[in-house]
């Protein structure tokens, strides 16, 4: 079974600027021990994001130690290959996990974002290497997100699965500490990430301990 970090850094390209922002961002998550980052464009092209993808790839390989360190691709198992990331997460409107698992092949890790107690029991069926429950919160990184499930959608999802379980939705240094004590093994970050990624991704790790 695989080890999440605590906290899983979800890099929007849409909350910067442009690239050079954004990479500007990964380097200094990196700087503050970030060890898994996950790359999402939901309105790049495909052509775009690989070019972030692999700008985001080369990054990690001078900045951070190559077997320790990992990249996750939102959605999009192809472009995940042509980058060499380390893993794709997709969610309910997304490709199976299984026919990404026949993409990606066995090594790759693979996530799902599950919303509620019966899709977090199908995906624990799946070859899925870990899971994803929320919103936890209320949050305002999606148009049109699911219902919030709160602390206890946590606590109930950890009864539900042994797999590492990923927690996201509104998740703030203010709330994270409750939300691993609930049963999440990581916690993913979005917007408290974004001003000072190094100072707060400091912060986190302190808070997570």
């Amino acid at each position: 079974m695989i080890v999440l970090p605590r906290l899983y850094p979800i890099l929007d390209a849409g909350c910067f600027s442009d690239v050079v922002e954004m990479i500007a961002a990964a380097a200094e998550l990196v700087a503050g021990g970030v060890t898994l980052l996950q790359y999402r464009y939901k309105s790049g092209n495909a052509r775009v994001m690989l070019e972030q993808a692999r700008e985001l790839r080369a990054l990690s390989r001078a900045r951070a130690p190559a077997p320790h360190f990992r990249l996750i691709m939102n959605d999009r198992s192809d472009l995940a290959l042509a980058a060499e990331f380390d893993g794709v997460h997709v969610g309910q409107d997304d490709l199976s996990p299984e026919a990404v698992r026949r993409i990606i092949g066995p090594e790759r890790w693979l996530g799902v974002s599950t919303h509620n107690p019966e899709q977090l029991a199908e995906a624990d069926k799946t070859s899925a290497d870990y899971l994803a429950i929320g919103p936890i919160f209320a949050t305002s990184s999606k148009a049109n997100p699911d219902p919030v499930v709160g602390l206890e959608g946590v606590r109930r999802a950890r009864q539900l699965t042994r797999k590492p379980l990923v927690a996201i939705g509104g998740i703030m240094r203010a709330n994270a500490a409750s939300v691993i004590e609930a049963g999440a093994d990581s916690v993913a970050v979005i917007s408290d990430l974004i001003r000072e990624p190094r100072k707060s991704a400091e912060e986190f790790f302190r808070i997570l301990r």
